[in-house]
């Protein structure tokens, strides 16, 4: 018989809610998400994830591109790489 432990974890609501949401999109539940997180740690040992703070610029970029908000779209990787060089 497998031996198991509990972790309770507190955390806000939207936080929570937002999380579960994406969790629900891949077909993932949020204890799976936690055990998965738990193997990971172990098999590696170190924290499975990189974490590091952007700097201004780019924590404005992501805030307007979760709000949809400034996003260039292209309809092609040429269409892409072209808008680099444009003046």
């Amino acid at each position: 018989m497998n031996k198991t432990a509990t972790v309770h974890a507190r955390l806000d609501s939207t936080t929570k809610k937002r999380s579960e949401d994406i969790l629900k999109q891949i077909g993932m539940t949020p204890t799976e998400a936690v055990r998965l997180l738990y193997r990971q740690i172990a098999l590696r040992g170190e924290f499975p994830v990189e974490l590091r703070v952007p700097n201004a610029l780019t924590a404005r970029t992501l805030d307007r591109s979760d709000r949809n908000e400034e996003i260039e779209e292209f309809d092609s990787l040429e269409d892409l790489t072209a808008s680099w060089t444009e003046e």
